[in-house]
């Protein structure tokens, strides 16, 4: 059985973990501009699962369940809006985000 401080850590981890994992993929698109190879089902089901887990943490009143799960959320949301955009919109996007060099 794990101590409450390594539940504790464990948690953490896997807080950092989660969101971490998402925003190399956001920035990818930001730079590149390209979504090729990204599934929508995947980042739909994504976005609901992160969503399921942020309302879950707000019944709980759980902020360890609601901070990560709420960037993620943001993360994914934002993945899944610039796949669905046409081309021209995501370059506007990304340009205000990380403009191209001249």
């Amino acid at each position: 059985m794990l101590s409450e401080q390594m539940v504790q850590i464990v948690g953490i981890l896997a807080a950092i973990a989660s969101t971490a994992s998402f925003a190399p993929q956001a920035w990818k698109i930001v730079s590149t501009r390209d979504v090729k190879g990204l599934s929508r089902r995947m980042y739909a089901l994504t976005v609901a699962g992160f969503a399921l887990w942020l309302t879950y943490g707000i019944g709980k009143g759980d902020w360890a369940l609601m901070v990560p799960n709420a960037i993620c959320l943001t993360l994914t949301i934002f993945i899944l809006a610039m796949l669905c955009m046409p081309r021209a919109k995501r370059e506007v996007v990304a340009d205000a985000i990380q403009p191209t060099e001249q």
